[in-house]
């Protein structure tokens, strides 16, 4: 890492990802649609990023999206169709994970939407 300093040093920050799961309905013996549940609860380093100019001015239309970028240590139980519950944000991962180093870490990007087009 180009600071210095290593990617443990700044995991300041606690997340919890969350899996659709497919619970049964015992009564009726039919599966309901996925409810979340919380998969992992982890230390991690969340950096929110700003538009360019050039995405301000196209971007009209403002949705509330609120991309961040996310780093936690190395998981192999971490997929991109999870999401993410960072204090009162919910967010989807919209690219990622992928690995930092050699199994040092993982960095992912996620979105928190405020239009009410999360996906519930």
């Amino acid at each position: 890492m180009a600071s210095g300093k290593g990617l443990a040093s700044r995991l300041n920050r606690r997340i919890t990802f969350q899996a659709r799961g497919n619970p049964t309905d015992t009564r009726l013996n039919t599966r309901r649609a996925g409810q979340w549940t919380d998969h992992a609860s982890v230390a991690a380093e969340v950096q929110d990023v700003l538009p360019s100019r050039a995405e301000r001015l196209d971007d009209s239309i403002n949705i509330g999206r609120r991309p961040a970028r996310i780093r936690i240590r190395y998981r192999t139980d971490i997929t991109g169709d999870m999401r993410i519950i960072y204090g009162p944000r919910v967010m989807q991962i919209v690219s990622g994970p992928v690995e930092i180093g050699v199994r040092e870490g993982l960095e992912l990007m996620a979105e928190e939407f405020s239009s009410g087009s999360e996906t519930a």
